[in-house]
């Protein structure tokens, strides 16, 4: 088995809703997550927009101060790191936004973006020019765009600009926040080819969060389910999609559109009920059980444990808790 890069355990952030005097209530936005990347893959993190994806990537990288648990990359305790350690978790551990026009500053050019992250981590390059243009190049790009702001560029070329910010430090972690969701479909598949193949070149271990399962399927080592602050079942990426466990994943790959409209028919139909709750008062027990058919009396009183059913494929339901 792989080395463990990044360790989650336990972790949980709550915003509060405040009133005119005092705080009225919380969103449990993430609620007890715990999980682990490995040296080298991609874990996917899926589930629907309010899930708790992106906060959690952010807590990661303690962009977000959490409420409780703990985030341990190469064995360190993310939340206690200070000074010079801070720094260089920093430098290790990069992101990559959904929306790259409001993450590159509008005010620096194509050089200023990509030379800050070179100073903020001192990294002696003899020069900088010539550096930072075999990085654009790589990407796609050309000497003639180092001098250009970033409204000057398409949306594939900003997310590119990105990506090289993300990787000229030479980071060991990335995450990937629905990195091509806001790309036509042709560069989608350019930028995921392009990451696929700095990954194998540079080493790198992912975080991929997105909703678009077929795109998560084809990055993935492994795949992680969310739903309502809590993830309720990870396996390996083919695994869960030939045999999800989870009632929650089989209604989301249900849901994929496809193609063929006569074995669209015949494919068997999962049937779920209401809407998501509200992450201000979730249900108690399973968060699922009240748009589950499968619901046993017990879903709504006690919380599913976190069960590996088959080799490497953990699922927190009470349908195999209780075989």
């Amino acid at each position: 088995m792989s080395e463990t890069l990044i360790k989650v355990v336990n972790l949980k952030k709550y915003f509060p809703i405040r009133g005119i005097f005092f705080t009225k209530a919380h969103v449990k936005a993430v609620d007890g997550v715990t999980f682990d990347i490995r040296r080298g893959e991609t874990l996917g993190l899926v589930g629907e927009s309010g899930c708790g994806k992106t906060t959690t990537g952010r807590l990661i990288l303690r962009l977000l101060k959490p409420t409780a648990g703990h985030v341990y990359f190469e064995g360190k305790d993310v939340f206690k790191l200070k000074g010079e350690e801070l720094k260089k978790f920093r430098k290790n551990a990069q992101i990559i936004l959904q929306d790259p026009y409001t993450s590159l500053n509008p005010r620096m050019t194509v050089f200023e973006i990509i030379n800050e992250a070179l100073e903020v981590h001192k990294m002696k390059i003899p020069d900088k020019e010539e550096f930072i243009v075999n990085w654009l190049r790589k990407v796609g790009l050309e000497k003639h765009h180092l001098y250009r702001y970033p409204h000057e560029f398409s949306g594939g070329q900003r997310q590119r600009i990105a990506i090289v910010r993300a990787l000229v430090i030479n980071p060991k972690f990335v995450i990937l926040d629905e990195p091509t969701s806001a790309l036509d479909v042709s560069v989608q598949a350019q930028i995921l080819n392009m990451l696929k193949d700095f990954q194998r070149e540079m080493s790198l271990t992912y975080l991929f969060i997105s909703h678009d399962l077929g795109i998560v399927k084809y990055m993935s080592t492994r795949i992680a389910v969310m739903y309502l602050g809590k993830i309720v079942e990870l396996a390996p990426a083919d695994e869960l999609f030939e045999k999800p466990q989870h009632p929650y994943s089989q209604m989301l790959l249900a849901s994929i559109p496809i193609p063929d409209p006569e074995y669209a028919l015949k494919k068997p139909k999962v049937r779920v009920y209401g809407e998501p709750p509200s992450p201000i008062n979730p249900p108690p027990g399973c968060r699922f059980h009240p748009r589950c058919e499968h619901a046993m009396e017990i879903c709504s009183r006690e919380e599913p444990p976190f069960i590996e059913v088959e080799r490497d494929h953990y699922v927190a339901c009470w349908l195999y808790a209780k075989r």
